[in-house]
C-alpha cells in the first residue's frame, strides 16, 4: 500500500464532489471514489430543484410532522446562501437561478396549511410570505384560476443537475484532489492512523483488481448506498430508498420563472434554462429488488404508467398551458430519506474518523452538508447544531 490521504470521500455525486473540493481547497490530501462515474446516479438524474420551503412530503402528514421536518431549516438557510455564490467560487456556470419558488393551494384547507407552514418557516428565519389570488395574477399569471393562494420564497430556484457535479469535480481536481472512478469500497480496517480501505477497481477493459489506500478520515456521501456502506464499518445507518418519476417536455418559450410545488398534491416543476419543463414531485416508480428483497440499485428501475399520468394531471391542473406541450421523456431517479424525514449528518458512531451525510433533499442541501462535513473532518465543531441529524439517533431510540 502506497496511497495515503487525509480524507477519502465515497460517492461521486454533487455532495461527494463538493466535500472533496472544500477539503482539498483547505489543503487536505483528498481521494474521491465512485463505484461508477461522477454524477452517474441520483445527482445527475434528479430535476435540480432548490427547495428551501418545506416540501409536500414534509407536511402531508400534519403539523407535528412539519415541525419535525422544520428542524432541518438551518441546513436549508445555509444551503440557500451557498448556492447563491457557488458558481463564482467554482468558476464555472451550472445553471443556478434563484428566481423564487411557489407552493400553491386550491382550497381553504390547503391555504390554512400554507399559513401554518409560513409561520413555522419564518420562525426559523426563512423569507416566505403568503400571496392571495390578486397578487398571483401579477406574480404568476400562468397559474390556473383554481389556484387561490401560494407561499412565495424568493430564495428558491434550480440548478442544472447534469453539469453541476462534474463542474465541482473539476474544481476539486484543480485544488489537488484525486478522483478514482469504477472504484468500489468493499472493505475497511481500522489502523492507528485512520482506515485502510479496500477498493475493488474495474479497468476500462473490464479487468478487476483490489487496491488498498489509507485515509485518516472517511466521508460516506453515496446516497442510496449509505446503509450498505455503513455495514462496511459495522455501523447501522438506516435509510429508506425511493424510486421516483420525472418527466421532461419539449422546448417552449419561457413562461414559468418559478419553482412550483403544490400544497395538496405531489408536484414540483420548473422551466429549465434550455426552455424544457421538468416535472416531478414524488410520484413513485418501481424500485427493483433482488430475490431476497434487497434493493438492487444497479438495476434499471421501472416506470409506473399511473404515476406518469398522475404527475401529468397534477401539472396541467396547476398550469393549464402544459396541456399543449408534448412530453419528451420520463425516467426514474432514486433518492433516500431517513425514517423520520430528517437528514443523517455527522460522525458515525463506533467508527472513529468516519462521517456521513444523506437524506431528504440531498441535492438542495449538498452545499451545507459538505460544509459541515469539511469542518468535522478538520476537527472543528460545526456552526450548525447537528444534534437533530445525529446518525446514531435511531439506535439510541431503540435502546
Amino acid at each position: 500500500m502506497s496511497d495515503h490521504y487525509d480524507v477519502a470521500v465515497v460517492g461521486g455525486g454533487l455532495l461527494g464532489c463538493l466535500t472533496a473540493w472544500m477539503a482539498a481547497r483547505d489543503g487536505a490530501r483528498v481521494l474521491l471514489v465512485d463505484k461508477d462515474q461522477v454524477n452517474q446516479h441520483a445527482s445527475g438524474q434528479n430535476a435540480g430543484s432548490l427547495h428551501f420551503q418545506l416540501e409536500y412530503r414534509m407536511v402531508e402528514s400534519g403539523e407535528e410532522a412539519a415541525r419535525v421536518a422544520a428542524e432541518a431549516m438551518p441546513l436549508h438557510l445555509d444551503a440557500a446562501a451557498m448556492w447563491a455564490r457557488m458558481e463564482d467560487e467554482i468558476g464555472e456556470p451550472f445553471g443556478v437561478r434563484q428566481t423564487g419558488g411557489l407552493m400553491v393551494a386550491e382550497n381553504a384547507d390547503q391555504v390554512g396549511m400554507l399559513e401554518f407552514k409560513a409561520e413555522l418557516e419564518r420562525s426559523w428565519g426563512l423569507d416566505v410570505r403568503t400571496l392571495d389570488r390578486s397578487e398571483l395574477d401579477v406574480v404568476a399569471p400562468y397559474l390556473s384560476p383554481a389556484i387561490v393562494a401560494a407561499n412565495l420564497s424568493p430564495l428558491e430556484g434550480k440548478a442544472d443537475a447534469r453539469i453541476a457535479a462534474p463542474a465541482v469535480a473539476r474544481a476539486a481536481v484543480a485544488a489537488g484532489a484525486t478522483v478514482r472512478t469504477r472504484s468500489q469500497l468493499v472493505g475497511a480496517h481500522r489502523v492507528p492512523a485512520g482506515w485502510d480501505l479496500s477498493l475493488q477497481e474495474t479497468s476500462a477493459t473490464g479487468e478487476e483488481g483490489t487496491h488498498t489506500v489509507r485515509a485518516a478520515a472517511v466521508v460516506l456521501a453515496a446516497g442510496v448506498w449509505t446503509t450498505e456502506l455503513g455495514r462496511v464499518f459495522d455501523a447501522d445507518l438506516p435509510t429508506v430508498p425511493l424510486a421516483l418519476t420525472m418527466t421532461v417536455t419539449s422546448k417552449v418559450p419561457r413562461f414559468i420563472p418559478h419553482l412550483v410545488q403544490h400544497a395538496g398534491a405531489r408536484l414540483s416543476l420548473k422551466q429549465s434554462l434550455d426552455s424544457t419543463v421538468l416535472i416531478g414531485g414524488g410520484w413513485p416508480a418501481r424500485l427493483m429488488r433482488d430475490a431476497d428483497g434487497t434493493p438492487a440499485f444497479d438495476r434499471k428501475h421501472q416506470l409506473i404508467p399511473q404515476s406518469i399520468a398522475g404527475n401529468a394531471r397534477a401539472a396541467v391542473k396547476t398550469i393549464p398551458a402544459l396541456d399543449r406541450i408534448p412530453a419528451v421523456r420520463s425516467w426514474v431517479g432514486t433518492t433516500t430519506v431517513a425514517p423520520d424525514q430528517l437528514p443523517l449528518v455527522g460522525a458515525v458512531k463506533g467508527a472513529p474518523g468516519v462521517f456521513v451525510a444523506t437524506g431528504g433533499s440531498a441535492f438542495t442541501l449538498g452545499p451545507s452538508f459538505a460544509r459541515v462535513l469539511t469542518a468535522l473532518i478538520s476537527g472543528h465543531s460545526s456552526d450548525v447544531d447537528l444534534a437533530p441529524y445525529d446518525p446514531a439517533r435511531f439506535a439510541e431510540r431503540s435502546a
